[in-house]
């Protein structure tokens, strides 16, 4: 794949006037080819009747973005009622909002940070408003990395105050103009490039040095670019295309080569001047919040005591907990059923028993017919879903503890797993859990093979950002394959048409990974009954020290 440039288009304010500035993406895409992602700051909607109007044509689908689009969240009251929450979401097809902060790393490795809304100036902060919290969350994760260079590209709505010193001017008010802590932002980050909006004009600033001459290594430079608003009378650059090589696959020489303009940091000229707790304003050393506050993580506990000492499942599936001291029987949970026969769902009489493995509250685990390997496993709800996009949140935690205990076993093996999902043509939830040896391939190959045959089968994987649930790309009955390493990163497909059934197998079966490639079909690795009774037995011995269902 080596150095595959990623062609972006960065705009300002869109304020609604999405036609206008979709036919001028596909003018630019008709002459120049097609770009692989759109960025928007400042405010994306509009608050005329109008705007709302064109806006709810891309919400219902009756028109659609012709480039995946992402978004910056409110930059003022008025138009928070466009975001169903503070956490990124599919807004509408190609439409997707980053969220409230975060970052975002595409497939290729280009990694975008961003903050939504506008610098706050009270105490309790409005929701279209970012505090210093939100900016130390930011930092923190990134910049507490030994091999921390710098974000290719940073997103925010606000301009950074100071950042024309030792530069051409913009035509602003710079007396009042920008906010000090994107300023403090961008010099942390580091960015390649940095966008922002909400003043209504172009500026381009010279590129600058993120390191001090005869004193520090070299360094990349950064540039500033702020756009105007679309389709703005006075015809400012609104729309901006360039070619980004991702940091990390860029030759270090190439990376810090500085071209002939570049200036002194904007950021650093009076940082001896500035109060103290300005400069603390996003210290690490600080009291941060947690990362899986603003990076998406499933595993947040949403109710649910955690099955007690000295309980056992029993395998019949009909949702009965039972204390050994027979003095106490909880009620059975009543999980979804389904309108016809399922092979997967416990109570059913097609489920083939002897294949269960472990049995939680509200999933199970059980080995996979004709597996790839012999520790090839499946993680299913008990009661009726079809996606995990449905799941309820207790089963969600559940499945996520499964996930847990199988990276451990896993591990304690040698080995790291890849758990995938298909959402199409599937009537049953399965989450499949395929175990591959450390020594066979990397992380990074994993994903490479899966990105590398989905291009050949002409499929684009999208990697989800961090923050981001996957009910909010995938809303309940969207067809979908799904991918998560043991990285913690997840690349996704919604399925348009035609989807090859047995894509994840093949990928895992190929040379590049497992390199079993006559085991992509199931089919062709079934086992005899008694061959599936050993290795469950085995399996499920193997496997108990790390089940919570089952007490020691």
């Amino acid at each position: 794949m080596g150095e595959q440039p990623v062609r972006v288009l960065a705009c300002g304010d869109v304020e609604g006037k999405l036609n206008v500035l979709f036919t001028r993406v596909q003018t630019i895409q008709k002459k120049t080819g097609q770009f692989d992602l759109l960025l928007c700051v400042g405010e994306f909607f509009g608050t005329t009747p109008e705007a709302e109007a064109e806006w709810q044509q891309y919400r219902t689908g009756a028109k659609k973005a012709p480039i995946h689009t992402y978004i910056l969240g409110a930059a003022s009251q008025e138009t928070l009622k466009n975001f169903p929450s503070a956490d990124g979401c599919e807004l509408a097809e190609n439409i997707t909002y980053l969220g409230r902060r975060g970052v975002f790393t595409g497939v290729s490795g280009l990694q975008i940070a961003y903050v939504s809304g506008q610098e706050a100036l009270q105490e309790p902060a409005p929701a279209h408003c970012f505090t210093s919290k939100d900016l130390i969350a930011l930092v923190g994760p990134l910049t507490s990395s030994s091999k921390f260079r710098g974000v290719d590209i940073l997103l925010t709505s606000q301009w950074p105050r100071g950042v024309w010193q030792y530069a051409n001017n913009p035509e602003v008010n710079t007396k009042s103009c920008g906010s000090s802590s994107v300023a403090d932002l961008a010099d942390k980050l580091k960015p390649r490039y940095h966008f922002a909006a909400l003043e209504g004009a172009h500026y381009e600033r010279l590129p600058y040095r993120n390191h001090v001459v005869l004193q520090e290594n070299a360094q990349h430079v950064s540039r500033f670019i702020a756009l105007a608003t679309v389709n703005n009378p006075g015809k400012k650059k609104y729309l901006y295309a360039f070619n980004i090589i991702p940091m990390k696959t860029m030759d270090p020489s190439e990376l810090v080569k500085q071209p002939q303009d570049v200036t002194e940091n904007p950021y650093r000229r009076s940082t001896k001047d500035k109060p103290d707790t300005q400069m603390k304003g996003l210290s690490t050393t600080e009291e941060e919040e947690p990362a899986r506050q603003f990076f998406f993580d499933l595993s947040k506990t949403q109710g649910g005591a955690p099955r007690g000492r000295g309980r056992k499942r029993h395998p019949d599936g009909d949702g009965r907990d039972q204390q050994h001291d027979g003095h106490h029987q909880k009620q059975p949970r009543r999980h979804p059923q389904p309108t016809g026969p399922c092979w997967f769902c416990l109570a059913s009489p097609q489920v083939e028993k002897h294949l269960v493995i472990s049995i939680g509250t509200d999933c199970y685990l059980a080995l996979a017919k004709g597996g790839l390997t012999t520790h090839h496993m499946l993680i299913l709800p008990i009661g009726h879903y079809q996606s995990v996009v449905e799941l309820s949140s207790e089963v969600v935690e559940e499945m996520e503890k499964y996930k847990s205990a199988l990276k451990s076993f896993y591990k304690s093996r040698g080995e790291r797993c890849v758990l995938f999902e298909r959402n199409y043509k599937s009537q049953h939830l399965q989450l499949q859990v395929v175990p591959v040896p450390l020594d066979r391939c990397t992380t990074e190959d994993i994903k490479e093979a899966f990105t590398v045959q989905a291009q050949e089968q002409e499929m684009e994987l999208m990697e989800i950002p961090q923050h981001t649930d996957l009910k909010q790309i995938a809303p309940p009955g969207t067809p979908y394959f799904y991918v998560e390493l043991d990285s913690g990163e997840k690349l996704f497909y919604r399925i348009q048409k035609r989807f090859p059934l047995q894509f994840g197998r093949e990928v895992l079966a190929s040379e590049a990974v497992l390199n079993m490639p006559t085991r992509a079909d199931w089919r062709e690795c079934k086992q005899s009954r008694d061959e599936e009774e050993d290795t469950c037995k085995q399996l499920r011995d193997a496997f108990q020290p790390y089940d919570f269902a089952w007490a020691d």
